[in-house]
């Protein structure tokens, strides 16, 4: 796991947070590091969420921020997913950041 130059609370909030808005919203901008930690998460979720049991949905709770967020993931997304074996996520590079020149990247579900 990458540190990101955080402590481990603030880094693990920041992935759960990134993971949330990215399964809320679809598609989220961020870091190219970030984004490969926040897909090895995403994809687990989504996994996970295939599942469709009351276990599955308690440990998908654990991770994702918003209730209402986690009923769309299994209501929605994970329906979509149903014969796809993996790969849920794709990370698109769209160059340096104009302040700082850090790479990033788009994290849009497939």
């Amino acid at each position: 796991m990458r540190k990101l130059g955080r402590s481990s609370g603030h880094r693990k909030m920041m992935l759960r947070n990134l993971t949330t808005d990215l399964l809320k919203y679809g598609k989220i901008e961020t870091t190219e590091t970030r984004a490969k930690e926040v897909r090895k998460i995403a994809e687990k979720m989504i996994t996970l969420a295939k599942k469709n049991n009351l276990a599955a949905r308690r440990l998908v709770l654990g991770e994702v921020l918003d209730e209402t967020t986690v009923k769309n993931l299994f209501e929605k997304i994970a329906p979509k997913y149903e014969d796809r074996k993996g790969g849920y996520v794709r990370i698109v590079k769209i160059g340096p950041r104009p302040g700082d020149a850090a790479p990033k990247a788009i994290l849009e579900l497939v």
